[in-house]
């Protein structure tokens, strides 16, 4: 008969959390624990409140990252874009990274057509995914109220709160980690070959995401499963064998394929150098990801460069700490403690095998954004942020159910001590932000942990009471970030969690959100719904939540008077040096009158405009609709397309009108082939201007070459 005990939690000794009886089936998994009758409500509690924290006020950013929204919008227009992930439908180049992060909003924007819910409620769906997974791989050997712990730290993660709302490819990536961890922790409980051949699968689809990111964890769960598994050591290497091939076919088919594709009939590979995948995968978003030198970037840190401090104590800095590291102090306290409380159990025992997949996940990501010295930026470490939530639901619970030990309860101590004192520290680098809070997670969690010490000698309510303080002291700040993080629109290529002043640039300046002159949390310009009334915005063209930002009026200001924020370094339509050119991170506003150039006619154009850079172009597509082409990718520094083939495109009468400015810093002077771009058009063709832009009409030439 099962107890109480084990139904909440493994049993008291770890010499007992080790594999099945010998005389249980070869590949039986060992038995779960059971139950009580308030898991499931209180699973699906947290999995529907989540859920209704990501969708709240969803519309507010808009189309996010126009960037990857102009791609949705090309992919949902055509199939080829959706295969490739390309930045049109007309596919002149594609976005960056792999497109199967793309896929899920394409399917729903043909669903539902184009507009700001289409393209972000995908995204919410993973993060409630995410947390169900990490709830269910902390249950399986620690108990509902370890996996219920561990969902709750994760949905009320910051950055969590922030990428499971915005479009970019983290989302996806977080999730096929974290089931990847869950499959293998699957494996080394029964030894069966499917479970890691399935594991193999989810890291081949999460490299299709963003890919080497996905591999970071992979030499933490092959060696755990390498030492722990419960089956003979040649069977152990020949699985890990098999879940290779099962993670290079399942990544690898679309590389073949795009390689494999003639150059001439697919769009340009955006990010590489020579129109090729596997040079983008291992320079730009490879090595170069490492060691600073991106080729075709804007540049490394090497120690302190534009993208931040590299170092130890990167997670913990006033760039990153508000993000992810309000209890990263305790999980590690945590992680210590779980490894400690299992040394004696066997080599297979699968509750230190699940310390080692999620902790080692977590140990190895940190490790790598600490010290790499090219592109980083702070929203990445979301990656993190299901690790660091198992490590903590099974360490509380693990540690709880021996409190009677000195040590153990002196580790929980510990651990809410460090998490309450690193709030109070996290919360006094925003001053003018809820002042009261960092007393109440400092005295709160002190107190906390005084009860904790003494949880082996009190009685139970006042154990629990003082676990409960300490629960509630350690979630508050980042709880706190999360409500500030919904509550605002998010947009642009570099965005952050937290209240105003939260997390300073890349280099230390405050609000630069991770690049020099970069506002932080840009404010996107374009109508939530894709319609120039700034209406839409649900499924079916109804308002979701209110309305989003609407349409900018003269001068930047909104048909209602207030004025729309623009980030630093990019202009907005009016008044702003570059008119309507949007900058490296940011996109343009799109006025009626360019809107209604570019649209008149587009139909007989392969491509209704171009423009250097790529979040510059997406801007005027996605307020269109209609494909124009990003000259030099995202950073216009890509080679593509050359001068030459830019002037039979024009000769050929594809492209009808050329934007001014763009690309970095929104001045389209850029080295290469973008600066010969647009010398040659300008010094060949007439201006128009609508609004306060300048674009190009490559129909009218006024010279004769």
């Amino acid at each position: 008969m099962t107890t109480q005990h084990d139904r909440t939690s493994p049993p008291a000794d770890p010499a007992t959390w080790g594999p099945p009886p010998a005389t249980a089936p070869r590949h039986a998994a060992p038995p779960t624990p059971e139950d009580p009758r308030w898991a499931r409500p209180a699973l699906l509690a947290l999995l529907l409140v989540t859920g209704l924290l990501y969708l709240y006020d969803l519309s507010a950013s808009g189309y996010a990252n126009s960037f990857y929204s102009a791609a949705v919008q090309a992919g949902s227009q055509s199939w080829k874009a959706f295969f490739f992930g390309s930045l049109d439908a007309a596919n002149a180049i594609t976005v960056d990274k792999p497109p199967a992060s793309l896929w899920p909003m394409e399917l729903s924007v043909r669903i539902f057509g184009l507009n700001s819910w289409a393209i972000l409620v995908p995204q919410v769906l993973m993060g409630v995914g995410t947390v169900a997974v990490v709830y269910a791989a902390v249950r399986r050997r620690f108990g509902a109220a370890a996996g219920l712990i561990a969902g709750a730290v994760l949905a009320l993660t910051p950055v969590a709160a922030l990428m499971f709302r915005f479009n970019n490819p983290d989302a996806m990536l977080a999730l096929l980690m974290s089931v990847a961890c869950y499959l293998v922790v699957r494996a080394l409980e029964d030894g069966r070959t499917k479970w890691l051949v399935w594991a193999g699968v989810a890291i081949g689809f999460a490299f299709l995401a963003k890919t080497l990111q996905a591999f970071l964890i992979l030499p933490a769960l092959a060696l755990v499963y390498g030492v722990c598994a419960p089956v003979r050591p040649m069977k152990r290497l020949a699985q890990l064998a098999v879940a290779a091939v099962a993670l290079v076919v399942s990544g690898g088919w679309w590389v073949a394929v795009v390689e494999l594709w003639p150059a001439s009939s697919r769009p340009y590979v955006g990010g590489s150098q020579n129109n090729s995948f596997l040079e983008l995968t291992f320079g730009y978003n490879g090595l170069g990801r490492l060691n600073g030198e991106e080729t075709g970037s804007v540049g490394g840190g090497a120690g302190g460069g534009r993208w931040g401090e590299t170092g130890w104590d990167r997670m913990f800095n006033s760039e990153i700490g508000g993000q992810i590291s309000w209890l990263l102090p305790a999980a590690l306290i945590l992680l210590a403690g779980g490894l400690v409380l299992t040394r004696k159990a066997a080599r297979t025992d699968p509750a230190r095998a699940s310390f080692l997949v999620w902790g080692g996940s977590l140990l190895m990501t940190a490790a790598v954004f600490s010290y790499m010295a090219g592109i980083f930026h702070q929203y990445y470490t979301v990656a993190l942020a299901p690790c660091l939530a198992a490590v903590v639901g099974m360490g509380a619970v693990a540690l709880w159910e021996k409190r009677r030990a000195f040590w153990a309860s002196f580790t929980l101590a510990a651990a809410v001590t460090a998490t309450a004192a690193w709030g109070y520290v996290l919360l006094n680098r925003t001053p003018g932000y809820l002042p009261w809070l960092k007393w109440l997670v400092l005295v709160g969690g002190l107190v906390a942990a005084l009860g904790l010490v003494l949880a082996g000698r009190v009685g139970r309510r006042v154990a629990l009471g003082a676990a409960g303080l300490g629960l509630v002291a350690a979630l508050a700040g980042p709880t706190a970030y999360t409500l500030s993080t919904v509550q605002e629109g998010h947009s642009g290529s570099i965005v952050t969690a937290g209240p105003a002043g939260a997390s300073t640039g890349g280099g230390g300046r405050p609000g630069g959100g991770g690049f020099p002159g970069g506002g932080r949390n840009q404010q996107d310009r374009t109508p939530p719904g894709g319609t120039a009334d700034g209406t839409g915005g649900f499924p079916g063209g109804g308002p979701a939540g209110g309305n989003g930002p609407a349409a900018p009026g003269p001068n930047g200001q909104s048909p209602g008077g207030g004025n729309q924020q623009t980030a630093p370094g990019n202009s907005a339509e009016a008044g702003l040096p570059g008119g309507g050119a949007g900058g490296l991170l940011g996109g343009a506003s799109v006025g009626a009158e360019a809107k209604e150039l570019l649209t008149a006619g587009a139909g007989d154009f392969t491509w209704a405009a171009a423009a250097v850079g790529a979040q510059n172009a997406a801007s005027y597509q996605l307020a269109t609709g209609e494909p124009v082409m990003a000259i030099g990718g995202f950073n216009g520094t890509d080679p593509s397309p050359t001068p030459a083939r830019f002037k039979e495109y024009v000769a050929e009468g594809r492209i009808h009108y050329f934007v001014s400015g763009g690309g970095m810093g929104g001045g389209g002077r850029d080295s290469g082939t973008s600066a010969q771009i647009t010398s040659w058009v300008e010094e060949n063709f007439a201006e128009v201007t609508a609004g306060s832009v300048t674009f190009y009409d490559l129909t009218r030439k006024t010279t004769g070459d």
